[in-house]
């Protein structure tokens, strides 16, 4: 097996407010790694490691004066599965606004996109670069 094959993809965010996103991010299918908080204020997600059933997750926190990420903008993940209608209606039912209904690809595979909730874009999709 090739080196490339073994790296999994992590995106990095900042989240606005982290309980929401944790809650959307467990609705579309993530699961929960570690989660740490600051002593002084449990609202405050100071790293959290969340995983996805295909390999890689997300790395995030709450946007913060001395935070490395900076979401301005927002950011952009693209995520790989079997069935990404199940995900791309699940992430809607969660509070995602649709940016690209899910379609057959002329390249391959079938996609859609969402914003989440604080306006982070999410592809879905059964297409796997190689």
């Amino acid at each position: 097996m090739s080196e490339a094959a073994n790296v999994k993809h992590w995106q990095t965010l900042s989240f606005r407010d982290a309980d929401a996103m944790i809650a959307w991010l467990s609705a579309i299918g993530f699961t929960e790694h570690a989660t740490y908080r600051d002593e002084r204020d449990p609202s405050v997600v100071v790293h959290a490691e969340w995983l996805w059933p295909g390999g890689g997750g997300v790395m995030f926190g709450s946007e913060r004066p001395d935070g490395v990420v900076k979401n301005i903008g927002g950011s952009a993940a693209y995520l790989v599965m079997d069935d990404p209608d199940a995900v791309f209606d699940r992430a809607v039912a969660a509070g995602a606004t649709v940016v690209r209904e899910m379609v057959d690809q002329d390249y391959g595979g079938r996609g859609g996109s969402v914003e989440d909730p604080e306006g982070n874009h999410w592809s879905f999709g059964s297409y796997q670069p190689s």
